[in-house]
C-alpha cells in the first residue's frame, strides 16, 4: 500500500507528464497545418506530372529506344526498397506501419527467391528493421538536421536511387511511406518509381512531340523519380505531425484519467489515516 507522501508524488509526476504530452500536443498541430498545406499544394503538380508521363509511356509502349527507368533492366530479380520514416518517436504507430509494410513485402520477395536491398530514409524504420534484416541494409539518409524539407533533399535520395540503378544493383525500386488522410488516419503505401509505373488511363488526345517521346522521358524520368521522392516527404511529414498530434491527445487524457484514479485513491488513504487517528484518540480519552 503506498503511502500519502507517495501518492502524492506520483500525482505530481503525472501532472507534470501531462503538461509535456499537452505541449508536444500543440506543437504538432502547428506543425500539421504548415506540413498539410505542403503536401496538399504538391499533390496537383504529381498527378499531373504522372498523366503527361502516362501519356509519353503510352506513345512509346514497347519501343527499342524506350529508356530503361521506362522499360527496366529486363529483369526484377533484385529490388531496392525505400523505407521512410521519421527521425523522431513520440508519433503512435506512424514509423510500425511503414516497417511492418516493408517488412512483409521483403518476406514476400525472399520467399520467392528474390534478392531484397533495403535504403532506410529516417532513423526509426532503421532501428525497427535492423533486428531482422540488417543484413539487407545498402544505406541510410539522415534527415535529422534538416527541420523543412525540401525539394532539394529529395533530389539527394533520388540521385543516390539512380546512381545506384546505373550501377546495375537493383532491379525495381519501391518507396514505402504514409499517404496522409487526416490527423487519424495514414495509410501506408508502397509505390513503385523504377521501372516507372503511372496510374490511370493515359490520355486519348494526340500530340507531335519535338524532340521524340523517348528523348522527352529520358529527361524526365528522373524529374520523375525525384518528385515521386519529394511527394513522399512531404506526405510522411504531415502523416507524422498528425500521428504524434493523436498520439499525445491520447497521452494527455490517459494523463488525465490516472490523474482522476491517483486523486481518488490518495483522498480515500488520507481519510482512511484521519479516521485512524481520531479512533485513537477517542480510545485513549476513554481508557482515561
Amino acid at each position: 500500500m503506498p503511502s500519502l507522501k507517495d501518492l502524492k508524488n506520483r500525482i505530481g509526476s503525472v501532472k507534470n507528464t501531462r503538461k509535456i504530452t499537452k505541449a508536444m500536443q500543440m506543437v504538432a498541430a502547428a506543425k500539421l497545418r504548415r506540413a498539410q498545406e505542403a503536401a496538399v499544394a504538391a499533390r496537383p503538380y504529381a498527378e499531373r506530372m504522372n498523366a503527361v508521363m502516362a501519356g509519353l509511356a503510352a506513345s512509346v509502349g514497347g519501343s527499342d529506344q524506350a529508356p530503361r527507368l521506362l522499360a527496366g533492366t529486363g529483369d526484377d530479380r533484385v529490388h531496392l526498397l525505400v523505407v521512410m520514416t521519421a527521425e523522431r518517436g513520440l508519433c503512435g504507430g506512424f514509423n510500425s506501419s511503414i516497417a511492418r509494410l516493408a517488412r512483409q513485402h521483403a518476406q514476400a520477395l525472399l520467399a520467392t527467391g528474390k534478392s531484397v536491398k533495403i535504403l532506410t530514409v529516417g532513423r526509426k524504420g532503421r532501428e525497427q528493421l535492423r533486428r531482422d534484416m540488417s543484413q539487407n541494409f545498402v544505406g541510410h539518409v539522415d534527415l535529422s538536421a534538416v527541420k523543412r524539407v525540401g525539394y532539394v533533399d529529395a533530389q539527394g535520395i533520388a540521385r543516390d536511387i539512380l546512381a545506384r540503378f546505373d550501377a546495375g544493383e537493383f532491379d525495381v525500386a519501391t518507396l514505402f511511406f504514409n499517404r496522409f488522410q487526416s490527423v487519424i488516419s495514414q495509410i501506408p503505401t508502397a509505390q513503385q518509381v523504377i521501372p516507372a509505373v503511372f496510374e490511370g488511363a493515359a490520355t486519348s488526345a494526340l500530340y507531335d512531340y519535338e524532340p521524340s517521346e523517348e528523348g522527352i522521358l529520358a529527361d524526365l524520368l528522373p524529374r520523375n523519380v525525384a518528385t515521386q521522392v519529394f511527394t513522399a516527404l512531404l506526405e510522411n511529414g504531415a502523416s507524422e505531425q498528425g500521428a504524434r498530434q493523436s498520439a499525445m491527445d491520447n497521452a494527455t487524457r490517459n494523463a488525465g484519467d490516472m490523474i482522476n484514479r491517483l486523486t481518488i485513491q490518495y483522498n480515500r488513504s488520507r481519510q482512511a489515516a484521519i479516521t485512524k487517528e481520531l479512533i485513537e484518540i477517542i480510545s485513549g480519552a476513554e481508557a482515561l
